[in-house]
């Protein structure tokens, strides 16, 4: 008998495939997003400590206030520049990219953006 997944174990199928090859180090730590259909979540991580070592999103207090009415692909922007902002101020310029098993496209893809614009690499 088959059966259907559905979306969300799609993409948690996506996500662990991609982690296969994907590893955060302390010289290139990884940076995770995860997206719900309200908010958006960023996070560096080094995977050989099991550490977050930067994380941002739309539930932060500095960008919480500023993001009422803005379009979802606007906050996922600003979330991208923060994080990027935190990372460097930590003295991390040079990360991997997961995007988590979702498409890189629309608010994933513009939080990429935005951290690149920022000034981290990868």
């Amino acid at each position: 008998m088959i059966t259907k997944k559905s979306r969300s174990e799609a993409r948690e199928k996506r996500h662990q495939r991609i982690r296969r090859r994907i590893q955060g180090t302390p010289e290139r730590p990884r940076l995770n997003v995860f997206r719900s259909n309200a908010h958006i979540y960023a996070q560096i991580i080094d995977d050989t400590q099991m550490r977050t070592l930067v994380a941002a999103s739309t539930l932060d207090s500095e960008l919480r206030g500023g993001l009422a009415g803005t379009p979802k692909q606007e906050e996922a922007a600003r979330v991208g520049a923060l994080v990027a902002q935190r990372a460097l101020a930590a003295g991390i310029s040079r990360v991997v990219f997961d995007r988590g098993g979702y498409l890189y496209h629309g608010r994933v893809q513009k939080l990429a953006d935005a951290a690149r614009e920022a000034g981290l690499v990868f």
